[in-house]
């Protein structure tokens, strides 16, 4: 896989490369783009500038079908902490993707255990994800697997570590006890399904997950070292992020970025 490494913004970046993505696949009413999407601080400059490339038309999402990551159980879509409201606020209402191509797990749904089978049955009825998007947690999680979740898990409720809750308090007012403890999740082998991967790290708190992928065994207790078993995974990170890095790596990834500055440095691993 591909460990990149941007001075600049990483959404806007990201967001040129889904449209160049979507464009070389050419989607239509027969055959789609799949999106995988993630929510959260990292990618808002993302869907920001995706905003901006449909307002300048230089993106349709009319042929898009989207699946978002995960969604807290218990809160309701119409929640300003729910993943519906994020997503709705920060993308769906600014674009041109009809309400029936977008899916987001439904946290009260009666039947939980039958929501995660139903939104598994959903992806493969589209014909499986061809690009997924996915932040990484401080320790090392995707969407909200967190560390010991099997390579092989499948869209389920899980439940959160207290580190995570910890993490997400700041989206509710600081309070740690109003964040859900549990969470309906895509597995790592819903992800590991895509075609393609692409996850995004921003800031030294998230430094010491990007040296475990980048130094670390492959390893459940760190899920983000999952995208190494992957054929087409990249992980994009800021230099902050890439800060627990060795010293000798850091300095090829300095001597790349003096060379070209608006253009990632990468490091395979």
């Amino acid at each position: 896989m591909r460990l990149l490494v941007l001075q600049q913004d990483l959404g806007s970046w990201t967001a040129q490369q889904i449209c160049k993505k979507i464009r070389t696949f050419s989607p239509t009413a027969q055959k789609p783009f799949v999106l995988g999407l993630p929510t959260g601080g990292t990618v808002e400059g993302m869907y920001a500038q995706l905003r901006t490339l449909y307002q300048q038309g230089e993106l349709d999402f009319s042929h898009i079908i989207t699946f978002n990551m995960d969604e807290y159980a218990g809160l309701s879509p119409q929640d300003p902490q729910s993943y519906h409201y994020y997503m709705q606020h920060h993308l769906f209402e600014g674009i041109n993707l009809p309400e029936n191509q977008h899916h987001i797990l439904n946290g009260q749904a009666p039947d939980l255990h039958a929501e995660c089978k139903a939104y598994e049955k959903a992806i493969l009825a589209s014909g499986g994800i061809h690009l997924f998007l996915g932040g990484v947690g401080r320790n090392g999680h995707i969407a909200f697997n967190e560390p010991g979740s099997s390579f092989s898990s499948r869209t389920r409720l899980v439940k959160l570590e207290e580190n995570t809750r910890q993490a997400n308090a700041r989206f509710f007012d600081g309070d740690v006890s109003r964040v859900p403890t549990h969470a309906l999740s895509v597995g790592i082998g819903t992800v590991l399904d895509a075609n393609e991967i692409l996850f995004l790290a921003s800031g030294e708190a998230k430094a010491q997950a990007v040296a475990r992928l980048a130094l670390g065994e492959i390893t459940p207790s760190w899920p983000i070292t999952a995208l190494k078993t992957h054929p087409n995974a990249t992980l994009l990170v800021d230099v902050k992020a890439a800060l627990a890095l060795p010293q000798a790596m850091q300095e090829n990834i300095r001597k790349e970025l003096a060379k070209s500055p608006t253009q990632p440095a990468q490091i395979l691993l």
